[in-house]
């Protein structure tokens, strides 16, 4: 691909104003240094609150961050500074068992279900979702998102951070601001690769093969930005070089600190 062509939304046959915005998504990690209007994140928190929910159980909690030594301090735990300062504004999606099991306790009876590994992958969706409509609904306003699961790099530092008591997790946060930075459109895995029609999309021989154009795709994009990745990375590099670093999140205890809030248990 040519320099030009990863700053132009990708086209497809049919289209709308959502679908456009949808497509034309973009990490955004450089912000004006405002937050959001009161309009602007009442819309935001309401849209997040109205995503789908697995069974009626809204099984999630939305913390918004406003202070300054606990930005700071995320930003530490996500070894990323622009989560630190006062630019934009910065939700964390919480996977909330807790409120569920005090109306059962209230109740008289067991908490015990909510502590199988099956409910929590449930609250996880019902947070994601909820992370999701609040992004699309940011770049339908002209703001930029930078999604940042890289806060569970330390996932009991960021539950002291947030006072969650036990049943809760902090699964993803969502920065949100007016962005100032414009940049190019990474490329994705062919179609082909990574969608099937009633089975598993298969690969004959190869996965290094067939990503090989593909891998060329993302060199050019890295060379072109030079920041995050490197100069020089391809996908297949990334994949069978940096997963699982001593820096990086894929390391983090997260079996351990659920247990330790009481999740995941059967």
């Amino acid at each position: 691909m040519k320099a030009e062509d990863y700053r132009k939304v990708p086209e497809v046959g049919l289209t709308n104003p959502t679908i456009d915005v949808l497509r034309a998504h973009r990490t955004i990690r450089k912000f004006e240094d405002t937050q959001l209007g009161l309009k602007e994140r009442d819309a935001l928190i309401d849209v997040a609150r109205r995503a789908p929910t697995s069974s009626f159980r809204q099984q999630f909690s939305i913390i918004h961050i406003t202070d300054v030594a606990k930005r700071d301090a995320l930003a530490e735990v996500a070894c990323q500074p622009y989560v630190g300062t006062s630019c934009g504004d910065l939700f964390m999606f919480v996977v909330d068992l807790y409120r569920n099991a005090r109306i059962r306790e209230e109740a008289g009876m067991d908490i015990a279900p909510l502590q199988r590994t099956n409910l929590f992958l449930a609250a996880m969706e019902d947070a994601v979702l909820a992370a999701h409509n609040m992004e699309v609904a940011a770049e339908s306003m002209g703001l930029g998102t930078v999604y940042l699961g890289s806060l569970l790099r330390g996932p009991a530092r960021t539950i002291e951070l947030l006072e969650l008591p036990r049943m809760t997790f902090p699964i993803l946060g969502l920065l949100v601001g007016r962005p100032l930075q414009d940049p190019p459109y990474r490329p994705r895995i062919p179609k082909d690769l990574a969608v099937g029609e009633n089975t598993y999309p298969k690969v004959e021989g190869s996965y290094l093969e067939a990503l090989a154009e593909y891998d060329e795709d993302v060199r050019a994009y890295c060379e072109m930005r030079k920041a995050g990745l490197g100069a020089t990375n391809a996908f297949t590099q990334i994949i069978s070089e940096q997963m699982g670093l001593p820096d990086t999140f894929d390391t983090a205890p997260v079996l351990e600190v659920l247990h330790s809030q009481g999740l995941c248990l059967s």
